[in-house]
């Protein structure tokens, strides 16, 4: 059972910021397309992974994601080490723990990605789907405080994850993915979220890996679902390169996403705090950054709460 209550972000909280992007700056060389699991794939990585969560906490974090995005089956085939699919969920839960000991205020959520394509709906059957969510829930489970349903893009992916994690009786956050305009990926509204599923444990909704000009777009939405809401903001370019983000990581050069999402110099730590501000005198409660958010960033946010 988890020890976070129901109204947690009733409240202002905030989140840490990117991990891979954050990897690789830091000097993780990139290894195929798995981007933050070569951290964990990788021993000598993985007191880098530890620090970086620890310099999140240290600039404001109260909670934690665990390094699982690119730890999903098909991601992990694609780069022909399906076999290390136990260890590397287990290990990511594992340095997320070693963490907690030494700030044991903090919370882990367990980041549950999508398990296909990033920024991009799945289109196989249900219980494909299902299973994978799943494997990487089960191995999760024993090490997190909550669920964080991290950057999908359809309604059906959320309900099938939800599905997969309800015997656990943990509660949980949803990340959902704009690219551009107020459609997720699979063409429906954020508020489907809401609308079209029964909710039971729901921590929040937010936006996640989205620009701050995309999240204002969709304040007023995000506003009117009468749940706790906010962000974790990223400062790429573009989220929607042609012809898809999958497509592009594997012509990549450098296997660096910045490469062909691009990187924003306008969003300084000071310029993302006054989008936060915004949104958080518009009733944002979560806080966050994602990819190429930094721990400075997130220090920033921290003079919110």
């Amino acid at each position: 059972m988890s020890n976070i209550s129901l109204d947690f972000f009733k409240s202002v909280r905030i989140l840490d910021g990117g991990m891979g992007q954050e990897l690789l700056a830091r000097g993780m060389k990139p290894n195929g397309t798995l981007w933050s699991a070569n951290a964990l794939l990788q021993e000598k990585y993985h007191q880098l992974v530890i620090d970086i969560h620890t310099d999140f906490v240290k600039a404001g974090a109260e909670v934690i994601v665990t390094n699982t995005f690119t730890t999903r089956k098909i991601r992990l085939r694609d780069n022909k080490i399906e076999d290390k699919f136990d260890y590397l969920n287990i290990k990511a839960g594992e340095i997320a723990q070693e963490v907690k000991k030494k700030y044991p205020k903090i919370f882990i959520a367990g980041g549950l990605p999508p398990q296909k394509l990033t920024y991009e709906s799945d289109d196989r059957s249900d219980n494909e789907i299902k299973n994978d969510f799943k494997s990487q829930s089960e191995l999760l489970n024993p090490y997190i405080d909550f669920f964080y349903l991290d950057v999908l893009s359809s309604v059906n992916e959320v309900k099938i994850a939800l599905d997969c994690i309800k015997e656990y009786k943990k509660p949980y956050l949803i990340g959902a993915h704009i690219s551009e305009g107020n459609n997720l990926p699979s063409g429906e509204k954020i508020s489907d979220i809401i609308t079209e599923i029964q909710h039971t444990d729901l921590l929040g909704v937010m936006l996640s890996c989205v620009s701050p000009e995309n999240f204002n777009i969709n304040l007023n939405e995000m506003k009117n679902l009468g749940v706790p809401f906010g962000f974790k903001l990223n400062a790429f370019i573009r989220t929607n390169p042609k012809p898809n983000y999958t497509g592009a990581y594997n012509k990549s050069k450098t296997g660096n996403p910045n490469e062909f999402l691009g990187v924003r110099k306008d969003l300084t730590p000071k310029k993302m705090l006054e989008f936060a501000k915004k949104f958080k005198d518009s009733g944002a409660t979560i806080i966050g950054g994602c990819c190429e958010t930094k721990p400075d960033h997130i220090k920033a946010f921290s003079s919110l709460k």
